[in-house]
């Protein structure tokens, strides 16, 4: 694939960062940076634009300093309003890491345990249909490893109308649906990936703090990580010009474009996949993923790096995708190349988005994209090009990354 090149240079970017013990070593890797990151920008712009999509995003960190970063295309196609640093894009089911963030507070507050039946919080939940035994054996480790037993559609009824809402909007629709749900197997037996687990988490949240999930996430999670210019759904009135819109592109690139719908409320689902924000805020949440030495005391006043690692752990074998390999807390394992990476990625209302880090080597990095893109293979089967686009970018940045940076410290 074309990304191969790509990555051959943003791996130079990288290797030049490296800090090395040979006399006159520094400004070399310095010169090196600058031309590889011209190259990195360049490539990465031609890319982006043959392939259709509108704009996208492109940041990397490592050992906490921003290494660069590249704005490509429109965040507004009828207005012309080109993507910048300033731009807002929705990370769709990222936020699920921060649901996750957010119960491992409560644990390690006493509110809760992990192992609690989710009934314990949501009586409502008593409902379901559970074939397999009591709903007293579905805990709140089971939704946050995906191995609860839920469907994967948080409401699966619907939403194909321009006058639906995008998501439920209140708590009580869901329980209304609870006696026409089922748990699909033994909870904690398998992953399976699921939208309402993580909605049932949020609500927890809400339940034990008597904060609206948005509210919480806020206080607890996004100021003190000083993400000011993240939210959750619509967009507060000082930064709706911000915001880049998205499209779904279908035919590859050179197919017919729609809008997808405009600054959209994700209701009740807001815990599964509702935050908006610009990179610099999200290069603050990468920050605190890898660990920084200059702010750990102030990280861990927020959640302990013990708690956070401990969501890190593979938890979950995953057996049927081509990289990740295991579901800890709300974040996925995934090996590229046999090296073990950290990550989530978000696909919702024609944004697509991913987020890597890889403490031991200080790497990260944050693209987003607000166009998905799709196509036809020669058999007739739909290709999504924008996911191929996504998974290239992550198998050769870190594949070829981490041992050549390792063999050019020495």
């Amino acid at each position: 694939m074309r990304f191969t090149s790509f990555s051959r240079v943003l791996a130079a970017v990288m290797l030049a960062a490296v800090p090395s013990a040979v006399p006159g070593a520094a400004s070399q890797a310095a010169r090196g940076l600058d031309e590889a990151w011209a190259s990195v920008a360049a490539f990465f712009e031609r890319e982006v634009q043959a392939r259709g999509i509108v704009g996208a995003s492109l940041l990397v960190i490592h050992h906490n300093q921003v290494l660069g970063r590249r704005h490509v295309g429109l965040a507004d196609r009828a207005a012309g309003r080109p993507v910048g640093d300033r731009t807002i894009f929705h990370w769709a089911s990222i936020t699920k890491t921060v649901t996750g963030i957010a119960i491992m507070q409560l644990r390690d507050r006493g509110r809760l345990r992990l192992d609690d039946p989710v009934v314990k919080y949501l009586p409502e939940l008593r409902a379901v249909h559970n074939p397999h035994g009591s709903m007293e054996a579905v805990t709140i480790r089971h939704l946050m490893t995906h191995s609860a037993g839920f469907r994967g559609a948080t409401w699966p009824w619907g939403g194909d109308q321009p006058w639906h809402p995008h998501e439920p909007a209140q708590w009580e629709q869901l329980v209304a649906m609870a006696p026409y749900t089922q748990i699909l197997f033994s909870p904690g037996s398998r992953f399976s990936y699921s939208n309402p687990g993580i909605v049932f988490l949020g609500r927890v949240i809400e339940v034990l703090t008597g904060d609206d999930y948005e509210v919480y996430a806020d206080k607890n999670v996004f100021k003190p990580l000083g993400m000011h210019r993240t939210y959750f759904d619509t967009a507060p009135f000082h930064l709706g010009a911000d915001l880049s819109l998205s499209y779904y592109r279908r035919g590859g690139a050179g197919g017919t474009l729609d809008p997808a719908r405009t600054d959209v409320d994700t209701g009740i689902t807001v815990s599964n996949g509702g935050m908006n924000a610009p990179l610099d805020d999200m290069a603050k949440y990468l920050d605190f993923l890898l660990g920084n030495p200059s702010r750990q005391a102030e990280y861990d006043d927020l959640l302990d790096r013990r708690s956070l690692e401990e969501m890190f752990q593979p938890a979950v074998p995953i057996t049927d995708h081509p990289t990740q390999y295991a579901m800890g807390l709300l974040f996925f394992r995934e090996r590229a190349r046999g090296h073990d990476l950290i990550g989530h990625s978000g696909t919702q209302n024609g944004f697509m988005s991913h987020i890597y880090v890889h403490p031991s080597s200080g790497l990260a990095y944050v693209v987003a994209f607000n166009t998905t893109v799709t196509s036809k293979d020669a058999e007739g089967r739909t290709r999504e090009e924008t996911r191929e686009m996504d998974d290239a970018l992550r198998d050769e940045v870190f594949g070829r990354l981490e041992p050549e940076a390792t063999g050019a410290s020495r």
